[in-house]
């Protein structure tokens, strides 16, 4: 009898897998196949950080595939003469990722591009929140005060989207959801890889995917990006090459004015070298979705900014997650049973 260990009940209501999910699951199984759904509070935040109860190591022992958030070693350990196919719902696996998945034959995939959709929605928020003067309207609100001024002035900050450069930092799967949308509203959009790009031919020969986004890669492609956006998302994953990636060199080399927004990870950003861009005006405004620390400690400068936007590191919040994610996990499965590739295997090198 083969098995299937699915520890997905998270603590955070949204993110407990629901039971139509599990049915769903349980009737793709062939013969021969057992599932086993542990009951155990699971933690999806971050990356998957928490170490396993006994119920789930128990479960894993002798199971072929396990499901759950993030990739502990004691996971491994557990199932190490069985386990084939580890798969994490989270979307990398950055601050889980160890020793023991490297010396593993085990196949490790992730959620890359699920939690896509709703983190592209929540950046166009953030850049309409400064684009469009949002920020103003909510600061005269609280103090029950009709402030045309920030609006009517010769240099008003207020544009239009449409009308700006957005250099997208980390064009994967939440970057392209990102970029999609972005150029609907007709803006022109820059997307940094890892890797050389593929595509037509744009403008001085750079390459443009389907969305009409030009690519980038490299140092020198960063430093393009970062010297013309209007407004710069980072969307990288969490890896050794992208931590401090945005020092406080890289914040002073963006245009004054500009706009920054992370869902990514904080420790991509040097906070306060932020800070102080955001406070002496060099930067037009911040949308904040993660941090360095979380939550956010009340004594940052963060929070008493006026032209900070911060939410707690909701943006991939969606009740559409769920089908998405079964749909990832079953079309693996069918892939896993006839001895083809999988989807959104993990590249150890690389760290996601």
């Amino acid at each position: 009898m083969h098995r299937i260990v699915v520890d997905l009940n998270d603590r955070r209501p949204i993110w407990a897998i629901p039971d139509w999910a599990v049915r769903e699951l349980e009737e793709a199984l062939p013969q021969g196949w057992t599932l086993i759904q542990t009951k155990a509070l699971a933690d999806g935040s971050g990356d998957g950080r928490r170490s396993p109860v006994p119920e789930v190591l128990e479960a894993v022992a002798g199971a072929q595939i396990y499901v759950g958030f993030g990739v502990p070693p004691e996971i491994l350990e557990a199932g190490a003469d069985t386990l084939e196919w580890v798969h994490t719902g989270t979307a990398g696996v950055g601050s889980s990722l160890h020793d023991a998945m490297r010396a593993s034959n085990v196949l490790f995939t992730n959620s890359a591009g699920i939690h896509g959709p709703p983190m592209a929605e929540t950046v166009l928020g953030m850049l309409l929140h400064f684009y469009r003067g949002l920020d103003f309207a909510v600061a005269g609100q609280a103090e029950a005060h009709w402030n045309t001024g920030p609006y009517l002035s010769a240099d008003t900050p207020v544009a239009e989207l449409s009308s700006a450069t957005v250099g997208i930092l980390g064009y994967g799967g939440v970057g392209r959801e990102i970029g999609k949308r972005l150029r609907a509203l007709g803006s022109r959009v820059l997307g940094l890889k890892r890797r050389p790009p593929e595509g037509a031919g744009g403008e001085g020969g750079t390459p443009v995917d389907d969305y009409g986004v030009h690519l980038l890669h490299g140092e020198e492609g960063l430093q393009k990006l970062l010297a013309a956006s209007d407004a710069l998302v980072i969307s990288v994953p969490d890896t050794p090459a992208t931590r401090g990636l945005m020092d406080r060199s890289r914040i002073r080399s963006l245009r004054p004015g500009t706009i920054l927004v992370n869902v990514a990870r904080g420790n991509v950003v040097d906070e306060d070298a932020l800070a102080q861009a955001l406070a002496d005006g060099h930067l037009r405004g911040a949308g904040l979705d993660v941090f360095q620390r979380e939550p956010l400690p009340e004594d940052s400068p963060l929070w008493r900014l006026s032209n900070v936007l911060i939410t707690p590191h909701v943006s991939g919040v969606s009740r559409g997650f769920w089908r998405r994610e079964l749909d990832l996990v079953l079309e693996n499965f069918r892939r896993y049973r006839e001895g083809r590739s999988l989807l959104n295997e993990v590249d150890l090198e690389a760290g996601y």
